[in-house]
């Protein structure tokens, strides 16, 4: 999908309006090899993608552990901060890919920029890929798969 009609916009645009929930995230380096689980390895979340252009995301670090009683010590919300992501703005289709553009986010160094992610659809799935990122020193590129949400009772799978 390299040619971007607006016909082919709207076709895009059409699948992918609804509420996702992720199913993996992993990191490949620069040389291919499968780096590491950015988000641990039972990662929770959502992704939804309303019909007005609105973007959400929120995505739960696997393994995260529960605060102490009283909203827990600084170290544990240092660690609860790091183990969770949630950004909201404005998406737009080009072609193969959609762009985030972020206007709200727990990271706030987000916030004004565009986030932008080759798209691919794979029956209820579609798989997010970001373009290779410097990350803690190594250039890696990151694979989010998202299953479509279809029923409320889905969301306790």
């Amino acid at each position: 999908m390299t040619e971007s009609s607006p016909d082919t916009s709207r076709s895009l645009a059409k699948k992918l309006v609804g509420t996702w929930k992720l199913l993996s995230a992993s990191s490949t380096s620069s040389k291919g090899g499968l780096d590491e689980y950015p988000y641990g390895t039972n990662p929770d979340g959502y992704l939804t993608y309303g019909a007005d252009g609105r973007v959400t995301a929120i995505i739960s670090y696997g393994g995260r552990k529960s605060l102490s009683v009283g909203g827990g010590t600084l170290e544990e919300q240092a660690e609860a901060f790091k183990t969770f992501l949630a950004y909201s703005g404005r998406y737009s289709l080009e072609g193969d890919k959609v762009i985030h553009q972020i206007e709200v986010s727990s990271i706030q160094n987000y916030v004004g920029k565009k986030l932008v992610r080759r798209i691919q659809f794979e029956g209820d799935r579609i798989i997010l890929v970001t373009p290779p990122t410097p990350v803690n020193g190594k250039i890696q590129t990151f694979e989010l798969v998202w299953r479509r949400m279809v029923h409320a009772s889905d969301a306790q799978d």
